[in-house]
């Protein structure tokens, strides 16, 4: 199948990344949101992203107002035109919330539509449960979506060996590198990386370095671009209690257990970078 008409839901961090490489790549992108302001802040990133690309000379002006052509608006799900070879669901990682969405599209799009969600935890199986479970697959890309290489491509317990082709083939259309996962909690990047920040914010929380200790350790004793406490501001705190919930719920595993110290930072609002403070202040 050939995938030309792409629906993309959710404009935040990760969806107007996706919107931005899809458009990028000449794909026709209907960036679905709730209200036109959610819209207009996640066009507007996306156009500062192109900016940045004029500035390193990887685009053109003239390629930016190409792309931004590429992009439609849709307000409401609902208006979700019938016709799309493929939907991206973007949004916050709540299980139920993913539900809805699959739940209501299932009978408007049409039937050869592929569903794929951006989940970095949740079970492809389980969100696949109420819908096409056939054409329903994983497609986790990686924050800064433009600039990261890597999409990990999750197979749930259903998914034909002919949805995982054609979204590998899709994927190497957008010149990242398609890794194939299987479903289980975490899949590969959060399974590894998410106890990493825990077991640094466990360190913090027991005094044995200071944040700024724990993450110069990181850089320069392992070499990793960014500390383990920055990075998890850069994500979002609550972003990685809720990974590591899911971790912790779908394994049974003491080891995944959150750490109280972030438990205690989300309930705060202290989430990192997108609330002005987390571990560091911004």
């Amino acid at each position: 199948m050939e995938i030309k008409k792409i629906a993309v839901i959710g404009g935040g961090t990760m969806g107007n990344g996706i919107a931005h490489v899809f458009a990028m790549k000449g794909f026709d992108v209907f960036l679905t949101e709730m209200n036109e302001d959610c819209f207009s802040r996640a066009l507007n990133t996306i156009s500062a992203n192109l900016d940045r690309q004029i500035k390193k000379q990887l685009i053109s002006e003239n390629d930016k107002i190409n792309i931004l052509s590429k992009i439609s608006k849709v307000i409401g799900i609902k208006n979700i035109p019938p016709d799309m070879n493929l939907v991206i669901e973007a949004i916050y990682e709540n299980k139920e919330a993913k539900l809805n969405i699959f739940n209501s599209l299932e009978n408007r799009l049409n039937s050869d539509c592929i569903f794929a969600s951006n989940t970095s935890s949740i079970s492809i199986t389980e969100l696949s449960a109420i819908c096409r479970a056939d054409k329903f697959i994983g497609m986790h890309f990686m924050n800064p979506v433009p600039v990261m290489k890597l999409v990990e491509i999750i197979r749930g317990y259903s998914t034909s060996d002919e949805t995982y082709e054609n979204i590998k083939l899709l994927t190497l259309k957008l010149d990242k590198e398609p890794v194939e996962v299987f479903d289980y909690p975490g899949f590969i990047s959060n399974r590894i990386l998410m106890p990493m920040i825990n077991e640094a914010v466990f360190a913090l929380m027991e005094g044995v370095a200071s944040k700024e200790s724990i993450d110069s350790v990181m850089k320069l004793g392992m070499a990793h671009p960014m500390g383990p406490l920055t990075l998890a501001d850069f994500i979002g705190l609550d972003v990685c209690l809720a990974i590591m919930n899911v971790l912790y719920d779908g394994f049974n595993d003491p080891k995944y257990r959150p750490c109280p110290l972030l438990k205690k930072m989300v309930a705060a609002n202290k989430l990192g970078r997108k609330s002005g403070e987390g571990f560091y202040k911004y």
